[in-house]
């Protein structure tokens, strides 16, 4: 908090008691600002999302609980505050308080569904991630995390279908940078090496070897089981001849 003295007396003694040498302006000789010239105050959503970038997220809860209760982009992006500590019943009520003010909010929806992932519920995960997306069916991240709510209880077939219905929506859907928007993708996933190998069928079946070799590596070093599989899988048939994919046929798991 700033200490703005109430009267150039008061302004006189903090200089006095602080030591600080700059003379005082008398009231003839200070600046006048007209209304135009002065900024616009920041709104309470602004101020909460400049928190919320530098990791301050005890005081975007505070600054966006100085906006209205009725605004349902701000009862979620509480509930993101709430989230990235980890308290995750607070995060779960303002998201569902947003929903209940905007039904149609499928940011808010998706995000219920990744409470519910975290705490490993994944069918009410999966619940949530399909109803977000009966409102918004070409959000590619929520397509991603219903996929990863289908891999965690094990059901691939429908889990490879989402992850690429979210790559065909955006190619790079798995490889964004986390942000503190208003929707949140999930990338927890227990089995790390199984799903970076499925994650290499996917691109390498695109065509795109870069980041099939990359994915491949990962499962590798991550102690992924099934070895045989890389020379077999027809999804790898295209860089079966690659000197990079035959170095990783040979690849030793890292020892953790």
């Amino acid at each position: 908090m700033v200490y703005r003295p109430r009267s150039i007396f008061l302004a006189a003694v903090m200089c006095v008691a602080t030591g600080y040498s700059q003379p005082i302006l008398d009231k003839g000789s200070v600046p006048q600002t007209t209304s135009a010239e002065r900024p616009a105050p920041l709104s309470a959503e602004t101020r909460g999302d400049i928190f919320m970038a530098r990791k301050m997220y005890r005081e975007a809860i505070e600054a966006f609980g100085e906006g209205s209760p009725k605004d349902a982009i701000l009862r979620n992006k509480t509930g993101i505050a709430y989230h990235q500590l980890q308290e995750l019943d607070k995060a779960l009520k303002c998201y569902q308080q947003a929903v209940r003010l905007n039904p149609q909010y499928h940011e808010a929806v998706n995000n219920i569904g990744t409470i519910y992932y975290t705490k490993k519920n994944y069918r009410r995960a999966i619940s949530q991630y399909r109803r977000a997306l009966k409102i918004a069916p070409e959000q590619a991240s929520i397509h991603s995390n219903l996929g990863m709510a289908y891999f965690a209880r094990n059901q691939m077939e429908p889990a490879v279908e989402e992850f690429r219905a979210a790559l065909k929506l955006d190619p790079e859907v798995f490889e964004h940078h986390s942000s503190y928007g208003v929707l949140l993708q999930e990338r927890s996933v227990a089995d790390r090496a199984k799903y970076h190998y499925w994650m290499a069928t996917l691109y390498a079946q695109g065509g795109r070897t870069d980041l099939a070799l990359q994915y491949l590596r990962k499962a590798i070093e991550e102690g992924y089981k099934e070895r045989k599989k890389l020379a077999e899988d027809p999804a790898f048939a295209s860089m079966r001849e690659m000197p990079e994919f035959k170095q990783l046929l040979i690849l030793e798991p890292r020892v953790l």
